[in-house]
């Protein structure tokens, strides 16, 4: 069985983004919302199966810059992955500043 998680680093203070909404939409369309913990990660993705296909991340971060930070360029960041195969875990991190963000496909 595929598993998905996510982590959101805020790299202006160097620490983990907590209490960021993030829906998650899977090939069908179904989506769910989740919420990163203290560390800013999120894998609580309710009863969906992760199998093949194009997924998307919605990371709403303005809300999370504002407070930290007073500004935010980006209202939110959509990630589209892709899901091959059986049997792995895919990691979807997130890098964010008030004016840029970064991601890459983790352990």
């Amino acid at each position: 069985m595929n598993t998905l998680s996510s982590h959101v680093l805020d790299t202006t203070l160097g620490k983990p983004a907590h209490n960021m909404v993030l829906t998650l939409t899977t090939p069908n369309g179904e989506s769910v919302t989740a919420v990163t913990n203290d560390d800013g990660r999120c894998n609580e993705w309710g009863d969906i199966q992760f199998s093949e296909g194009i997924y998307s991340l919605r990371f709403a971060c303005k809300e999370y810059l504002l407070a930290h930070h007073g500004a935010s360029f980006y209202p939110y960041v959509d990630i589209a992955f892709e899901i091959t195969g059986d049997d792995a875990h895919y990691h979807v991190p997130l890098l964010v500043t008030p004016y840029g963000f970064s991601t890459y496909r983790g352990s």
